[in-house]
């Protein structure tokens, strides 16, 4: 089992190999912006170097090391909007990142469900995001991820993520877009999705999950709050979160920032 952590790109090798990991997840740029790809890693002797020398050197060490890498899109992407200025754009930056991912030979792009203003129907926002994957030109897999709250959300809950998929699981296929499920166990807790069955009853909507997000949480089950806690401290029982990625048995990465480099020995101790 691969297990990682969330890196700055332009010390994305060096930072994963120092904690002991085996894959890394990066940003391409300010996840709160709409910029394209933005490409920082070093070249050696080269601070001028090119966009896509950048890329290019960044894969290639990350090959070296036996490193694999996803990118994490900007949080502003939300293709169900309903809102032009918002569903126009994020189709576009959302091109823009599975592109610059190949570049880097990432295994996945991770891209919220986004969600629907108050008051629009759920269904326009499951049929954007149709309208989103079927244009869609990506050799990269899209990992849609699941979000913790939200009345509008696309992807809080069981019942949502089952709506969401019976609609982007064909459009992908049709478009032959490969698509996948990027389960972050923060978020199923608040959303009230029970970790104990999560595994089964999540894959038993969306097949295989790709990735898993593995991060403990500062609030209650069902609070609808995404606020990540270490995997030792906070509200889930870390034996639990231990049983649901061996469960599910695929890559991890953890998202918890300064506890990261923590949070990574203790888990690959815990499923050797």
């Amino acid at each position: 089992m691969r297990i990682g952590a969330h890196v700055d790109q332009h010390d994305a090798v060096a930072q994963s190999l120092d904690m002991g990991a085996t894959q890394a997840q990066v940003f391409l740029g300010d996840p709160q912006g709409w910029k394209g790809p933005q490409f920082t890693f070093p070249v050696d002797g080269a601070d001028d170097a090119a966009p896509e020398e950048r890329a290019a050197a960044l894969r290639d060490a990350a090959t070296a090391a036996d490193l694999d890498l996803y990118v994490h899109a900007p949080y502003v992407i939300n293709v169900a909007s309903t809102n032009n200025r918002i569903r126009i754009p994020s189709r576009k930056l959302l091109q823009q990142m599975v592109t610059g991912a190949a570049l880097i030979g990432a295994k996945g792009v991770i891209v919220h469900g986004g969600h629907v203003g108050k008051g629009d129907a759920l269904e326009v926002g499951f049929d954007n995001w149709r309208k989103a994957i079927e244009p869609l030109q990506s050799e990269v897999p899209v990992l849609i991820e699941n979000t913790a709250g939200g009345d509008g959300a696309m992807a809080r809950g069981l019942d949502r993520i089952e709506q969401l998929w019976s609609v982007v699981a064909p459009a992908a296929e049709k478009a032959g877009v490969p698509l996948g499920f990027c389960l972050d166990t923060c978020h199923a807790w608040a959303s009230g999705i029970a970790l104990e069955s999560a595994a089964a009853d999540v894959g038993g909507i969306v097949g295989t999950i790709s990735l898993v997000h593995a991060n403990n949480s500062r609030d209650t089950f069902g609070s609808g709050a995404d606020r990540h806690a270490s995997l030792t401290d906070g509200q889930i029982d870390p034996a639990v979160l231990v049983a649901l990625v061996q469960a599910i048995d695929a890559p991890v990465i953890c998202e918890t920032h300064a506890d990261a480099p923590r949070d990574v020995a203790w888990l690959e101790e815990q499923v050797a």
